[in-house]
């Protein structure tokens, strides 16, 4: 049998090492820590990677979904969409560089064909790369179903070309202008890819500045307090904006979070089914019996009513949608005990009312939210007759507060100021 030198046993060794170093890579998926980051000990850095199983959770962000990542306080999901295009895209690669920071990448299939060399970098550095379509059509909810399906999977097929290896694009996908379909996200859950929603967008699609981009990411992250934050990597203002939203993330405690596949070598981060809410529910919720034997709350213990304001709110397919927890903090909407309008201690007076004592009918501004209508707001209000302004004053009703009296014949009055509905339009 021939022996083996001392100097091939000592490369057999090395290169036996390095494959179990790179297996090791691959299981765990090291973070980029900041103080690991070459040339900037103040680095933001990535301080985790999350391994998610697209089959769990096929949908996700509160934009329209009611889970989201399994986050912890204080963390923050990158995700820019529409690339690559340079320079654009190549900047934000060096300012993500810069900080050692991972984010997610939704391409453009027609980008990836045109620019396959830019997207094979944005591999390299580390990064996750999902897919935004072929050709990224506004309207993929009013397409017909085939149609739909073709821009994923063309989407796909060139994203795919581009990298020149399969497992080298994750199982992830966002719909463009996030135009959501019930057949699309049936058939995204039929391919195992998991659909991407956000938590928060910074407008940067729209032509707005810098500033208001930077403005906008950190306001809204704050309200929030972590979450997956929605970029475009094309946009010069998103490019501009970046450096000072990594910096303050880095200045108020931010932390940045990878997000990358399950594999048969990286199982998924172990998580519970609450840690995929922005807000999850207590452990124990009081369990409340709707019995014919159930009373309305008192006015003391009903409160007041949450008053949800337009920011508080989400567009969802050119409808206003209220977030969940706008509703759970009230805790008192359950059926059988919803109390009437007379219960509620606002609408009550100290004592009972005397015939001869008058109500008053709201002026316009009673109901409005700060925006400008859209539609009246219906209510109805026993009237005496229908009131109607002076003649030759030029005020209108609600000029002036109408005194009304209790005994009033059943006439119904309008009351204009009712909030609008905001059409969604991202991009």
């Amino acid at each position: 049998m021939a022996r083996i030198s001392k100097t091939a046993r000592r490369r057999i060794q090395r290169l036996l090492g390095l494959g179990l170093l790179a297996a090791t890579l691959e299981s765990t998926a090291l973070p980029a820590l900041a103080g690991d980051c070459p040339g900037n000990p103040d680095a933001l850095g990535t301080s985790r990677t999350l391994v998610v199983d697209p089959r769990e959770h096929p949908r996700i962000g509160t934009m329209q979904y009611q889970e989201t990542l399994p986050l912890r306080d204080h963390e923050v999901v990158l995700t820019f969409d529409d690339g690559p295009l340079p320079p654009h895209s190549l900047r934000v690669l060096d300012i993500l560089a810069r900080e050692c920071v991972k984010a997610t990448f939704f391409t453009v299939g027609r980008m990836a064909r045109d620019y396959p060399q830019h997207l094979r970098r944005v591999f390299a550095a580390g990064h996750s790369i999902g897919t935004h379509s072929q050709n990224h059509p506004l309207g993929m909810n009013r397409m017909p179903i085939e149609r739909a399906r073709q821009e994923i999977d063309d989407g796909i097929a060139s994203a795919t070309a581009a990298l020149g290896d399969e497992a080298a694009l994750a199982p992830f996908m966002r719909i463009p202008g996030l135009r959501r379909a019930q057949g699309i996200e049936d058939y995204l859950a039929s391919r195992n890819i998991q659909l991407w929603s956000a938590d928060f967008p910074a407008d940067d699609w729209r032509p707005i500045s810098a500033e208001r981009v930077y403005q906008l990411a950190i306001s809204r992250i704050e309200a929030k307090g972590k979450g997956i934050l929605l970029l475009h990597d094309i946009q010069a203002r998103t490019v501009a904006a970046l450096p000072r939203i990594l910096r303050t993330l880095k200045e108020r405690g931010y932390r940045i979070v990878h997000v990358v596949p399950a594999t048969a070598n990286r199982p998924k981060t172990a998580t519970e089914p609450q840690d995929w809410r922005m807000h999850p529910m207590p452990a124990t919720v009081a369990a409340v019996s709707p019995s014919p034997a159930a009373q309305a709350p008192s006015p003391a213990e009903a409160g007041t009513l949450p008053a949800p304001v337009i920011p508080d709110s989400q567009p969802n397919q050119g409808q206003l949608v209220l977030p969940s927890e706008v509703f759970d903090r009230s805790q008192r909407f359950v059926r059988g005990l919803v109390p009437r309008l007379h219960d509620w201690a606002f609408w009550r007076r100290p004592s009972p009312l005397a015939p001869s004592e008058r109500l008053f009918v709201p002026g316009q501004n009673f109901f409005t939210f700060g925006e400008k209508p859209a539609g009246p707001l219906l209510a109805a209000v026993p009237l005496q007759q229908p009131a109607r302004p002076a003649v030759g004053t030029g005020h209108t009703i609600e000029d002036n507060e109408q005194p009304i009296p209790l005994d009033a014949s059943t006439v119904k009055h309008t009351i204009p100021g009712s909030a609008p509905t905001l059409r969604s339009t991202f991009r």
